[in-house]
C-alpha cells in the first residue's frame, strides 16, 4: 500500500507518505517538520548511520520524483525511525508531536486494516459454504437422477471446498486443526524396505534409476526419529495429519535421497496414512487423490521456507476436514 496522508504542524501541512506499515519524510519534509536547516537535519542523519544506531538499507527507501523542470528525480525518503532519532537529537517537541500522531495513525491503520480483511474474508467463506451446503443438498435431491448431474455436482463441491481452503491459506488465516491423536510412523527399516519395493517397480518400468531413494547419509533415520520426539513428555507431532504433513514436508525439503525425494516423499505419505487407516473419510472416499498429491507435493517443493507453517497447516487441513461432512465442518 502507498497512502498519502497530511500532518498539520504550525510550519503548514506535510504530506506524509504511509506505506509498509510506517511513515516515511525526505529530507525537505523533515526540514519542514523540525524548523532546522537541511544541513543540520543532514547532518542528524549521516551520525545515525555512522553511530550504526540504525541500519541505512533498512530505513532509507528511494522514490521517482518529477520536479518543477520536468526532469524525474530519486528522491531518499526516511522511515519513522530515523524520524523519531532526528527528533532526539534536535531536542524538538513537534518531533514529539509528530511521533505521537504518527504512532496513533499506524495503530489505527494496522487494526482497521486487519479488521476489514478479516470481517471480508469471513464474509467470503460464509458465501462459499452456504452455496456448499446447497450444492451438496441439490445431490441429494430425488429428481436428480443422472449419473453425469450428480458426477458433475461432486466435482463443483470438492472445488468450491477446495477453494476455501486455499483462501484461508491466501489469507494467513488457515488455523491448524484438531486432527487424530496418534498416528504410527514405519520404521527406518519398514520405510526403506517400502521404498526398496517401489524402486525396483520403478526401474522395471523405466520409469528410475538406481539412484532413486538412495540414502544420503542418516537422513531418513533422523528425520524419522525427529517426528517420533516429545517436548516436556507429550509428543512433538501429536495427530495423524501433523506427522503426515511433516512427513512429506520434511523429505521433500531436506532431500535425504540422492534421486526421487518428491516421489519418495509422496509414497511414505502415502504409506503412512495407509498404516493408520486414513487413506478414507468416513462415506469411503479417498482423501486425497493422484492428482491431488502431484500437486500438493510439487506446493511443498517449489514453495518458500517461510511458508513453512502455513503449508503444514494447508496439508493438516486437507487431510482432516475431508474426514467430515460440511456440515459438521461449517
Amino acid at each position: 500500500m502507498n497512502e498519502i496522508v497530511i500532518f498539520e504542524s504550525p510550519n503548514g501541512e506535510i504530506q506524509v507518505q504511509l506505506e509498509q506499515d510506517t511513515v516515511w519524510l525526505n529530507l525537505e519534509q523533515m526540514t519542514q517538520l523540525f524548523g532546522r536547516d537541511k544541513s543540520v537535519i543532514s547532518r542528524h542523519i549521516r551520525n545515525i548511520f555512522k553511530d550504526e544506531e540504525l541500519i541505512r538499507s533498512s530505513v532509507v527507501a528511494k522514490n521517482a520524483t518529477t520536479a518543477r523542470d520536468g526532469k524525474t528525480y530519486q528522491v531518499e525518503s526516511f522511515n519513522l525511525d530515523v524520524i523519531i532519532s532526528v527528533g532526539y537529537r534536535v531536542k524538538s517537541q513537534q518531533g514529539v508531536r509528530f511521533r505521537q500522531w504518527a504512532s496513533k495513525l499506524l495503530k489505527q491503520h494496522l487494526t482497521q486494516g486487519y479488521t476489514l480483511n478479516q470481517q471480508r474474508f469471513e464474509e467470503n467463506a460464509q458465501a462459499l459454504e452456504a452455496a456448499l451446503k446447497l450444492v451438496q443438498k441439490v445431490a441429494l435431491s430425488p429428481e436428480l437422477n443422472s449419473d453425469t448431474g450428480r458426477g458433475l455436482i461432486e466435482i463443483v463441491s470438492r472445488y468450491t471446498q477446495t477453494f476455501l481452503w486455499l483462501q484461508r491459506y491466501d489469507e494467513g488465516l488457515l488455523t491448524e486443526p484438531n486432527g487424530t491423536a496418534g498416528g504410527k510412523l514405519p520404521s527406518f527399516a519398514q520405510a526403506s524396505h517400502s521404498l526398496a519395493e517401489l524402486k525396483q517397480s520403478l526401474i522395471k518400468r523405466g520409469e528410475a534409476t538406481h539412484l532413486f531413494a538412495q540414502p544420503r547419509g542418516e537422513g531418513l533415520a533422523a528425520l524419522l526419529g525427529n517426528l517420533e520426539q516429545t517436548v516436556f513428555g507429550e509428543p512433538a507431532y501429536p495427530t495423524i495429519e501433523s506427522k503426515a504433513a511433516h512427513l512429506l514436508y520434511f523429505i521433500v525439503k531436506n532431500h535425504p535421497f540422492a534421486d526421487g525425494n518428491k516421489r519418495s516423499g509422496a509414497f511414505l505419505f502415502v504409506d503412512f496414512l495407509h498404516r493408520n487407516q486414513h487413506l478414507f473419510n468416513q462415506h469411503g472416499e479417498p482423501i486425497i487423490n493422484d492428482t491431488g498429491l502431484a500437486a500438493l507435493t510439487l506446493l511443498v517443493a517449489e514453495s518458500d521456507p517461510k511458508q513453512k507453517e502455513t503449508l503444514i497447516r494447508l496439508i493438516m487441513t486437507m487431510l482432516s476436514v475431508n474426514n467430515k461432512t460440511v456440515e459438521e465442518s461449517a
